[in-house]
């Protein structure tokens, strides 16, 4: 699964990565990112990027209660097609959320161990997410978002037995054309990332609580 994530790049660094021509909300840096909190998520809007925030856990439009987000902050590549929750989203409504680390945790015999897992230059990059908004009795939309998860590769494979599907700088586009629906072609893209270009190191247990939102989060320590 994918629980935790940072994202505290420049935020014109994350415009120019993402091609974003306008930031319509606060930027401030996240260190420990959780479910049920607001999140940047990218779409294609009439073939221009936009950026926008939902919130992390996914509540489908035909929920009954807001608070089934809370158990569906992934969803399965492998079952995409096949669950209501995410069959039609996966045909017109999907999103990447920008992320520039992401956490998992590793068991040891001395317990569990969090990991930060990167990319080996630092760089930006972004998680393969499906979108939704769904009508409080209020009448207010709230709109939220799933991260797609799938095999392992070989370096997260020795810390966890999922992870989020990466999506490579060139198969964004590809993913967020709402226009062309080819199945067989975007499940092609819920693949491990390539773990010769990543890297994970131990980080302080505090990232445990979403409380803890602060750089100690990232910063690598000796290993239990």
């Amino acid at each position: 699964m994918c629980g935790r994530f940072s994202l505290f790049a420049n935020p014109l660094m994350f415009m120019s990565e993402f091609e974003i021509d306008n930031l319509p909300f606060d930027w401030h840096p996240r260190y420990n990112i959780a479910p049920g909190q607001m999140i940047p998520a990218i779409i294609a809007d009439g073939g221009r990027r936009r950026v926008g925030q939902l919130r992390w856990g996914l509540v489908p439009s035909w929920a009954k209660e807001e608070k089934i987000g809370y158990s569906m902050i992934n969803a399965r590549a492998e079952t995409l097609a096949a669950k209501p929750a995410f069959r039609q989203l996966f045909r017109r409504k999907r999103c990447i959320i920008p992320a520039d680390g992401f956490y998992e945790w590793k068991r040891t015999e001395k317990g569990k161990q969090p990991m930060r897992i990167t990319m080996k230059d630092g760089s930006l990059f972004a998680f393969a997410g499906l979108y939704d908004t769904w009508m409080r009795p209020d009448g207010e939309k709230l709109s939220t978002c799933t991260i797609i998860t799938t095999q392992p590769n070989e370096l997260v494979a020795d810390i966890h037995d999922r992870m989020p599907v990466i999506l490579r700088p060139e198969d964004m586009d590809i993913w967020l054309d709402r226009e062309k629906f080819d199945a067989d072609m975007l499940h092609s893209l819920l693949v491990p990332y390539n773990a010769a270009k990543m890297k994970a190191y131990p980080v302080s247990s505090i990232v445990g609580s979403p409380k803890n939102d602060v750089p100690a989060c990232i910063r690598e320590v000796a290993g239990q």
